[in-house]
């Protein structure tokens, strides 16, 4: 069995605390790694590694810092399934869906590079009396991105481009239930010593590595209540964080759309990766004029996401990451079965080895249910009939949460209606549509801190003002 090392200063070397634990295989439940669990003594040594090597990291001409990040991005590109493979050991994605967000990750890591060579470091505003003003964009210094478990090298890859492209150095600590593609994802980066970092472990680590002073920005991506803990201390140190934390994504079905089409997609938002992404379609409302045939539909669609293991071709739903999070979905759904839902398909484990749970499909729901109200994370679609378009809508914005949201509409008025969801990114008719132009900070307690675009590089960097007035005289 592998235990896990640290990259710091770029050297893969043992943790200096003495606690493990094992990273286990969720389709398997066979042990597939040994992960040092984290200690301080291991923060400070690559803290001290990127530190030391932002500076001359920083003095590289941007072009010299995209082209590394360019030539990473196409090594990872072409070790996609490889690293898809890892994912599935550790969280239990299956490989052809790792593969294809890997392979996208990658290419976005490509365009956030890209733009470093048209953002504007340095721009000068000159003055009618002769005097100018310089703006110089200059790096924060370290940064540390803690990432987590469900996409753990997209993930990593979304924030690390505009740091490190505008000469940041980062310090990464991936999630304690998925660290090996982490390690992976580091083998295939041809970059200075001590420009990223990757110390492993829980909150052992993520602690002091938050608390530490010499961090200048921390992307955090999680849960609320860490991301809250986060924030506080970022805050006490006056330094940055950008949040990403729970969502409770919502889903209005309009009348006049396609019902068999609209299932299918909402049955891939709902379903991929078993629920577990943070955007995934968590509350589900439909026009009453299309309900019957679009539950029908979502019902047939669910029955044919066949579980089994990610590694297996005809596999579409994957295992839960581990035990702990089967336990909260089996835990929302009785408490909806409960109050008053039924269950249409699915909504019981199966025996045997894996942390499998089926597509389930719950109707009959309402706000009083768990499902309804808190980040679920596993493959239910609970859907609740409404009498109108803009009782969804409502409906949609009611949440503490304000992540994304999709709307499938052929009404241009409420397409344009859409906006009024409370979240960062609204999609109309596509799920997970855009590029990289995507531009969104999440609302409510799903987060803070613009991201995306140039709003990275805005987070990246620190303004700085220089006045020059002529010379006395002159």
């Amino acid at each position: 069995m592998k235990t896990l090392q640290n990259l710091i200063g770029g050297v893969w070397e043992d943790s200096r605390g003495g606690a493990f634990h094992e990273v286990v295989d969720p389709a398997t439940e066979e042990v597939a790694a040994r992960c040092p669990s984290g200690s301080p003594e291991d923060v400070r040594l690559a803290v001290d590694a990127a530190v030391a090597a932002q500076p001359a990291w920083a003095a590289l001409p941007v072009a010299e810092r995209v082209a590394r990040l360019t030539r990473w991005a196409d090594a990872v590109a072409e070790h996609a399934a490889e690293l898809a493979e890892i994912e599935c050991r550790e969280m239990g994605k299956p490989v052809a869906l790792g593969t294809g967000f890997i392979g996208g990750a990658a290419q976005l890591l490509k365009a956030a590079a890209a733009e470093a060579l048209d953002y504007p470091f340095e721009e000068t505003v000159a003055a009618p009396d002769g005097s100018s003003t310089t703006i110089l964009r200059k790096p924060l210094g370290a940064a540390a991105v803690i990432v987590p478990w469900n996409f753990p090298v997209p993930m990593t890859l979304g924030a690390i481009g505009p740091l490190l492209a505008a000469g940041d150095t980062v310090v990464i600590k991936p999630s304690e239930r998925s660290p090996m593609s982490a390690v992976r994802l580091l083998e295939l980066a041809d970059l200075p010593p001590g420009v990223v970092n990757l110390v492993h472990g829980d909150s052992r680590a993520g602690v002091p590595l938050v608390a530490d002073e010499r961090i200048g920005l921390v992307h955090f991506t999680g849960s609320v209540e860490a991301g809250r803990q986060v924030g506080r201390e970022s805050g006490a140190l006056l330094h940055r964080s950008i949040l990403e934390l729970g969502g409770k994504d919502p889903v209005v079905v309009d009348a006049g759309v396609d019902p068999a089409a609209t299932a299918a997609a909402v049955a891939f938002g709902a379903f991929a990766n078993s629920g577990q992404i943070c955007t995934s379609m968590e509350r589900i409302y439909v026009h009453q004029d299309v309900a019957e045939e679009f539950i029908d539909a979502l019902v047939d669609i669910a029955g044919t996401y066949a579980l089994g293991d990610g590694r297996d071709a005809t596999t579409v739903l994957g295992p839960l990451v581990d035990q702990r999070q089967r336990d909260l979905v089996e835990r929302h759904v009785a408490d909806a079965v409960e109050r008053g839902a039924t269950v249409r398909t699915g909504g019981r484990a199966p025996g045997g080895t894996g942390f499998f749970y089926p597509a389930t499909v719950l109707t009959g729901v309402d706000d009083s249910m768990l499902v309804m109200t808190e980040e679920t994370f596993g493959p239910l679609a609970p859907v609740m009939v409404v009498p109108s378009f803009e009782d969804g809508l409502a409906k949609a914005a009611k949440t503490r949460f304000g992540l994304a949201a999709t709307v499938y509409t052929d009404d241009p008025e409420h397409m344009a209606a859409a906006h009024r969801i409370p979240a960062g990114v609204v999609w109309v008719n596509q799920w997970q549509g855009g590029g990289p132009e995507r531009l969104y900070e999440p609302a409510g307690d799903s987060g803070m801190g613009a991201t995306g675009s140039r709003a990275a590089y805005d987070a990246a960097t620190r303004p700085v003002s220089v006045h020059t007035a002529p010379a006395a005289g002159a």
